[in-house]
């Protein structure tokens, strides 16, 4: 067959669709005619040598020619191709990996290479966001055993660069999450690297929540890093916070954390192996796992925090991590802020020991900190809180966290958002129950955490006693009409913080 008749050429129209590769062509172009082309068909796109897989949109835009093409930005970057370019387009064979999607969609356990399949094309950006979303959904609930959660964290592993530190020992936190604010890492790295110890910290933007690490950390500095930079940064200060899907080590991870993101699901299996091969690449040998417990938090009962714990421990051991467990109030936030900005304020109250910095918060990052001082043996068993204070009061974290975040470009002080409501109690009592998920869903709905100093800053807590007119809280937002969106959910919920009337 003569390839010239599937060629077309680029025309660039700067669309964006975050992670997926999308291909635009009229539906009388006389390659779509020809090929049998029809919407949503998976088609592979080649210039010179680069061949990338891309979803066909068939469109009606009389801006394109019958000759031409469109493609999704990230497309365009991915193939290196320039306006006018001439494209092969061709039927994509079926892929091995969505018969082991659909394996496992039907209840069936998957082994290593099937694994190792799936993540790959993953990885080469081969399944759809739809083929993607159907394997998620498959790995939902309790449906991943821990044969094939060790089994997907390699393979997640083996799919990115992995940093190797030499004969080192490494030491890494992670929080399980389900809690607004409780941005307790860049309080851990800053006391765990003055200290001594290396811990190249590398973390995820916000999946569900209003912030993650990597949001938070990027009002402050730049965490856009390079694996070199990285190295760089860690071989000078001792530990770094850097969002994970720059240094590309876990890859797959960022791809199906968009779509976890989409589809609002984090499921026990796939945030195990999501976790542990991060930690894995980065090169960590002991970490330690924060798990929140708490009716409104992301694990809800005893019993489920110590099944994931052990499931945790088992999978770290499969795959050469010492990891120990904390589990920990998840009755309410930790801190005040919620949003990026606001929680970085959190971060350099506590920092610099101011007097009204979030004592939870503190508490909790010292309690963090100091077991990684124990496992270090930079602290005796029973002394590493003790110490992780000592370092904190002394100031050697603060001037930790601003030497890493030079080192990774600069530092800046987070900004407050133009509009505000103050939310207020109405009658006499005590705090009694406040609904972690309502309120981290209102500071989304504020703006958290794509407008960084939208988000809720919390004035309250639980057992605080109130009067009328007390400020319970106040949302942030940076236009009006974020701000009105988000008090429009705010009136359908009365029970976001429940006080028991006196």
């Amino acid at each position: 067959m003569d390839v010239q008749h599937n060629v077309l050429k680029l025309r660039r129209m700067g669309i964006n669709a975050q992670n997926e590769y999308l291909v635009f062509m009229r539906k009388d172009c006389p390659v779509c005619t020809s090929e049998g082309f029809e919407a949503l068909n998976r088609i592979k796109i080649t210039k010179d040598k680069v061949t990338i897989v891309a979803s066909l949109i068939v469109w009606d835009n009389v801006q394109l020619g019958h000759d031409q093409l469109c493609l999704t930005e990230a497309a365009i970057d991915a193939l290196g191709a320039n306006e006018g370019d001439l494209l092969l387009l061709s039927h994509l064979d079926a892929l091995d990996s969505m018969s082991d999607v659909r394996k496992k969609i039907y209840g069936h356990r998957l082994n290593q290479n099937e694994f190792d399949r799936i993540i790959r094309d993953v990885v080469n950006r081969n399944l759809s966001n739809i083929q993607l979303s159907a394997f998620l959904s498959s790995c939902t609930g309790d449906s991943l055993n821990k044969e094939e959660v060790i089994a997907l964290t390699r393979s997640m592993i083996n799919v990115g660069f992995k940093l190797d530190w030499g004969e080192k020992k490494v030491y890494d936190k992670h929080c399980i999450g389900g809690l607004p604010g409780n941005r307790t890492t860049p309080l851990v790295v800053s006391i765990a690297a003055a200290a001594g110890l290396i811990i190249p910290k590398t973390s995820s933007r916000a999946i569900t929540s209003p912030a993650g690490t990597a949001d938070t950390m990027e009002v402050m500095t730049n965490v856009n890093l390079t694996t070199a930079q990285m190295k760089k940064v860690v071989e000078k200060e001792g530990g770094c916070l850097a969002w994970g899907g720059s240094v590309q080590l876990s890859p797959a991870d960022d791809i199906l954390i968009r779509v976890e993101k989409a589809l609002d699901i984090d499921s026990e299996g796939q945030m195990i192996a999501s976790v542990l091969s991060k930690k894995a690449a980065a090169g960590s040998t002991d970490v330690v796992i924060d798990i929140p417990v708490g009716p409104t938090a992301k694990v809800r009962s005893q019993e489920t925090a110590e099944q994931l714990s052990e499931k945790m421990v088992v999978v770290g051991k499969a795959i050469g991590l010492n990891i120990e467990i904390i589990l920990t109030d998840g009755s309410q936030p930790v801190g005040r802020g919620i949003g990026p900005a606001l929680e970085a304020q959190d971060i350099l109250a506590v920092l610099r020991n101011e007097d009204d910095a979030p004592d939870d918060l503190r508490k909790r990052a010292i309690t963090l900190a100091g077991r990684l001082l124990e496992m270090s043996g930079k602290a005796g068993k029973g002394s590493g809180e003790g110490k992780a204070l000592q370092i904190l009061a002394e100031g050697q974290a603060h001037k930790k966290f601003i030497a890493i975040c030079e080192a990774q470009g600069y530092f800046r002080e987070p900004g407050l958002a133009e509009f505000k409501f103050k939310v207020k109690a109405n009658i006499n009592g005590r705090i009694s129950e406040i609904d972690n998920r309502k309120l981290a869903k209102l500071a989304k709905l504020a703006g958290a955490p794509s407008a960084i100093t939208a988000g809720v800053l919390l004035y309250t807590s639980l057992g605080t006693q109130v009067k009328p007119d007390d400020i319970l809280y106040e949302i942030h937002a940076e236009s009006q009409g974020e701000l009105e969106y988000a008090l429009s959910y705010l009136d359908a919920q009365k029970d976001i913080i429940k006080i028991n009337e006196s």
